[in-house]
Protein backbone atom coordinates (compact mmCIF):
# COMPACT_ATOMS: atom_id res chain seq x y z
CA UNK A 1 0.00 0.00 0.00
CA UNK A 2 1.55 3.29 -1.09
CA UNK A 3 0.71 6.19 1.15
CA UNK A 4 0.65 9.88 0.48
CA UNK A 5 3.58 11.95 1.74
CA UNK A 6 1.21 14.18 3.68
CA UNK A 7 0.21 11.17 5.79
CA UNK A 8 3.84 11.02 6.85
CA UNK A 9 3.91 14.56 8.21
CA UNK A 10 0.37 14.52 9.61
CA UNK A 11 1.47 12.90 12.87
CA UNK A 12 3.64 14.84 15.35
CA UNK A 13 5.66 11.75 16.27
CA UNK A 14 6.51 11.12 12.63
CA UNK A 15 7.50 14.78 12.21
CA UNK A 16 9.80 14.40 15.20
CA UNK A 17 11.30 11.23 13.70
CA UNK A 18 11.88 13.06 10.41
CA UNK A 19 13.66 15.86 12.30
CA UNK A 20 15.85 13.32 14.09
CA UNK A 21 16.95 11.43 11.02
CA UNK A 22 17.39 14.61 8.99
CA UNK A 23 20.53 15.17 11.04
CA UNK A 24 21.91 11.64 10.76
CA UNK A 25 20.83 8.09 9.96
CA UNK A 26 19.70 6.22 13.07
CA UNK A 27 18.73 2.72 14.08
CA UNK A 28 15.17 2.07 15.27
CA UNK A 29 16.45 1.63 18.84
CA UNK A 30 18.29 4.96 18.73
CA UNK A 31 15.13 6.64 17.43
CA UNK A 32 12.95 4.97 20.08
CA UNK A 33 15.16 6.35 22.86
CA UNK A 34 13.84 9.83 22.05
CA UNK A 35 10.19 8.92 22.68
CA UNK A 36 8.05 7.78 25.58
CA UNK A 37 6.38 5.13 23.46
CA UNK A 38 7.11 1.48 22.82
CA UNK A 39 9.67 0.31 20.31
CA UNK A 40 6.75 -1.26 18.39
CA UNK A 41 5.01 2.12 18.11
CA UNK A 42 8.17 3.69 16.72
CA UNK A 43 8.51 0.79 14.27
CA UNK A 44 4.95 1.42 13.08
CA UNK A 45 5.78 5.08 12.46
CA UNK A 46 8.94 4.10 10.61
CA UNK A 47 6.96 1.68 8.45
CA UNK A 48 4.50 4.43 7.51
CA UNK A 49 7.36 6.83 6.75
CA UNK A 50 8.94 4.17 4.57
CA UNK A 51 5.64 3.49 2.76
CA UNK A 52 5.39 7.23 2.10
CA UNK A 53 8.97 7.05 0.76
CA UNK A 54 10.10 9.75 3.18
CA UNK A 55 12.72 7.48 4.73
CA UNK A 56 14.75 4.61 3.44
CA UNK A 57 16.42 1.88 5.38
CA UNK A 58 19.95 0.75 4.81
CA UNK A 59 21.49 -2.41 6.19
CA UNK A 60 24.95 -2.02 7.69
CA UNK A 61 26.02 -5.38 8.99
CA UNK A 62 23.40 -6.54 11.46
CA UNK A 63 22.02 -3.06 11.99
CA UNK A 64 19.33 -1.24 10.04
CA UNK A 65 19.68 2.53 9.71
CA UNK A 66 16.89 4.85 8.64
CA UNK A 67 17.75 7.98 6.71
CA UNK A 68 15.75 10.79 5.20
CA UNK A 69 14.83 10.83 1.52
CA UNK A 70 15.52 14.51 0.91
CA UNK A 71 14.14 14.43 -2.63
CA UNK A 72 10.77 13.23 -1.37
CA UNK A 73 10.61 16.11 1.09
CA UNK A 74 10.78 18.47 -1.89
CA UNK A 75 7.18 17.50 -2.70
CA UNK A 76 6.08 19.15 0.52
CA UNK A 77 8.27 22.15 -0.18
CA UNK A 78 6.76 22.57 -3.66
CA UNK A 79 3.24 22.40 -2.26
CA UNK A 80 4.09 24.96 0.43
CA UNK A 81 5.65 27.33 -2.11
CA UNK A 82 2.23 28.57 -3.22
CA UNK A 83 1.45 29.61 0.34
CA UNK A 84 4.84 31.25 0.78
CA UNK A 85 4.08 33.51 -2.16
CA UNK A 86 0.69 34.46 -0.69
CA UNK A 87 2.21 35.29 2.70
CA UNK A 88 5.10 37.24 1.16
CA UNK A 89 2.58 39.35 -0.74
CA UNK A 90 0.58 39.96 2.43
CA UNK A 91 3.67 40.89 4.42
CA UNK A 92 4.78 43.28 1.68
CA UNK A 93 1.34 44.91 1.76
CA UNK A 94 1.57 45.22 5.53
CA UNK A 95 5.03 46.81 5.19
CA UNK A 96 3.54 49.36 2.79
CA UNK A 97 0.72 50.20 5.21
CA UNK A 98 3.15 50.57 8.11
CA UNK A 99 5.47 52.77 6.05
CA UNK A 100 2.52 54.99 5.09
CA UNK A 101 1.41 55.28 8.73
CA UNK A 102 4.93 56.13 9.80
CA UNK A 103 5.20 58.84 7.16
CA UNK A 104 1.91 60.37 8.37
CA UNK A 105 3.20 60.37 11.96
CA UNK A 106 6.36 62.22 10.92
CA UNK A 107 4.46 64.96 9.07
Amino acid sequence: MRRDIFQAVADPTRRAIIALIAVQALTPNAIAEHFDTSRQAVSKHLRILQECEVVKKEHQGREIYYELEVEKMKEIDQWLEQFRKIWETRFNQLDDVLATLKMKENE
